[in-house]
């Protein structure tokens, strides 16, 4: 019987692990890279988001259609106001005496057309022995004349009432005051701007996607909304898209002449598209005001469906 002695296990499953582990590493990183490029593609192209939005809001421009002193004013800068609240009374004594002098004067022609059409009609009764053709034709006109005469002062009558009545002003809107300068006795004048009102009920957002963003985007689309002071998660809709923008070189120089300017060729910026967005709720936590910062995403209804 032979004596064999045992020596040290061969290090070739140690060389091999050696060898596997930094090929192992190699395929995570692989896999994690293409992992995060397939999101950042994700992110950019399959769900398309602007930080580059704003909310936006008409706002009424209310001018009085009479000119007087203000002798009224029950309302207050950045008041919320109902619509046909009464804002403003303008001094009404001017217009109500235009009133009683129109109703005058419609009285008083009334009875000289109703004078002159009875003697047309009396004119046209008699017999050519009495009268001429031409006599009788020149009453019936003196007659249309003062009925015309009438007519006019029944319109200058209503004009009058009109002005009357617009002496109040009411909103027509659901609505904040904002940016109220117009005081008590100050004289308001006709076409000039009294109040500003934030339309309650017409908040939409504008986000400005970049052109290479926009191909997927139709209208109907479902988008979600944040603004930059709320952790709130607005849900909203496309509503639309802008047809149109600004183009610099569209404005012709001082000589009638195109104004290009000039580029660099190699770099070419994305324009951005406005993309109207509807709200479709507004949480009562969340206090909208025109201009307010918003980050705008957009899932295209081809990348929601099954």
């Amino acid at each position: 019987m032979s004596n064999q002695t045992t020596g040290p296990a061969p290090a070739a499953p140690l060389r091999y692990r050696l060898r596997i582990v930094p090929i192992a590493l190699t395929l995570l990183v692989v896999a994690a890279a293409c992992g995060l490029t397939a999101l950042m593609w994700q992110a950019y192209f399959g769900a398309p988001w602007t930080r580059d939005g704003s909310v936006r809001v008409y706002v009424v421009a209310l001018a009085p259609e009479v000119s007087g002193r203000v002798i009224a004013l029950p309302v207050s800068d950045n008041q919320f106001v109902h619509k046909d609240d009464l804002l403003m009374t303008i001094d009404k004594r001017d217009y109500e005496i235009a009133v009683a002098l129109s109703n005058a004067n419609v009285a008083q022609t009334k009875a000289d057309f109703e004078n002159k059409q009875v003697e047309a009609k009396r004119r046209a009764a008699l017999t050519d022995l009495a009268t001429t053709r031409e006599e009788q034709q020149s009453y019936a006109a003196t007659a249309e004349v003062a009925y015309a005469v009438y007519q006019q002062a029944l319109a200058n009558l209503d004009k009058a009432k009109l002005n009357l009545e617009r002496t109040e002003i009411h909103s027509p809107v659901n609505g904040w005051i904002t940016n109220l300068s117009t005081q008590l006795g100050d004289y308001a004048t006709t076409g000039s701007r009294a109040f500003s009102i934030v339309n309650a009920d017409s908040f939409w957002v504008d986000g400005y996607f970049e052109e290479t963003k926009i191909a997927p985007i139709k209208e109907g689309d479902p988008a979600k909304i944040w603004l930059l002071g709320y952790k709130q998660v607005l849900d909203g809709h496309v509503d639309s898209l802008a047809r149109g923008i600004v183009v610099g070189n569209a404005q012709a120089g001082a000589s009638g002449l195109a104004n290009v300017n000039p580029i660099f060729t190699w770099v070419r910026l994305a324009q951005r598209v406005p993309v109207r967005v509807h709200i479709d709720h507004v949480p009562s936590d969340v206090r909208l005001v025109a201009g307010m910062t918003a980050t705008v995403e957009v899932t295209p209804h081809a990348a929601t469906a099954p």
